[in-house]
């Protein structure tokens, strides 16, 4: 099974885009410069370091890829208090500064959201959106929201819920202990993983991009995850129900961190949507699934998901 890349065959692809409010976005452009372009949202914490699909099997599928940091992360400046809605404009205004017209996009737990955002807001511009392990809205009907979720998260939303001072305060001591140690994340997650998950992480390249990820979305607080976490717990700024274009869910039926009845409530409230369960598969099993939808995202076809219900 492909694996994604720490950082292959592209040196330093990145480059800083001024949002429309004029802060600074950091971006990252792999594979094929001439393919269709596909927008890549980053999980929670997250940044665009990846890990991502390697850059030579992005560039044979004809795919070119751009991920950037969420306000916060990495490279990209701060928007405090904002919605998850906000990501749409942000993309809009890499989009024009690339000169790209119409792109799909996909996003990768925390990036789900996103991503059904600029499906929802830039209908005009979005041609096919994919979530990966996404979460639904916080008060979605019907959803018991923490239903199956591990402590750990429980606990984050439950401090978000209460207050930014607070969920501030306990992230960013997190942020500043990973900060010091990248691999302390995982770690610190390893009572908590399913088994299909540990296979997942077991992979040493797996390891080492996932470290270079924490590492550069922390690299100078933990702002971004602060008002991530915050953003998931308010309105969204948008309703899923509002999104028309082709819209692809994928989830492992494992998955403890985002638990797979949020695809289920996902998938039955946006129009039309494809939904996709693995049953041997968990939360970071997103990672080797990328590959499998990038076809799908530029032309419509499907590829087969191994044990998929």
């Amino acid at each position: 099974m492909e694996r994604p890349s720490t950082m292959d065959g592209m040196e330093k692809p990145d480059t800083t885009v001024w949002a429309a409010d004029g802060r600074r976005l950091g971006v990252r452009v792999l594979g094929n410069p001439s393919g269709a372009p596909v927008f890549f949202m980053h999980g929670t914490p997250g940044s665009r370091v990846g890990p991502h699909p390697r850059s030579q099997l992005l560039y044979n599928l004809g795919v070119r890829l751009i991920a950037y940091d969420r306000p916060g992360y990495g490279g990209s400046d701060r928007l405090p208090l904002r919605q998850v809605s906000h990501a749409a404009a942000d993309v809009m205004a890499i989009a024009d500064a690339l000169d790209i017209d119409t792109f799909s996009v996909i996003g990768r737990s925390g990036g789900g959201p996103h991503a059904l955002a600029c499906a929802a807001l830039l209908p005009d511009r979005v041609k096919r959106v994919a979530g990966l392990v996404p979460i639904a809205p916080r008060h979605a009907e019907g959803l018991d929201w923490y239903d199956g979720m591990t402590e750990s998260n429980q606990r984050e939303y439950t401090i978000a819920e209460s207050g930014v001072l607070e969920l501030a305060k306990a992230i960013e001591s997190s942020a500043e202990q990973i900060r010091n140690d990248p691999a302390r994340l995982l770690r610190d997650l390893g009572p908590e993983l399913p088994l299909p998950d540990w296979r997942v992480v077991a992979d040493n390249v797996i390891r080492v991009g996932l470290r270079r990820n924490f590492a550069e979305a922390l690299n100078r607080s933990g702002a971004g995850w602060v008002d991530d976490a915050r953003s998931f717990t308010q309105d969204w700024g948008f309703d899923p129900a509002d999104i028309q274009v082709p819209t692809l869910l994928w989830h492992g039926a494992q998955d403890v961190f985002s638990p797979v009845a949020h695809t289920h409530w996902l998938a039955g409230a946006i129009p039309g949507a494809i939904e996709r369960v693995e049953q041997d598969a968990a939360h970071f099993s997103a990672l080797d699934a990328l590959p499998t939808l990038l076809p799908w995202l530029i032309s419509g076809k499907q590829q087969p998901i191994a044990n998929a219900a």
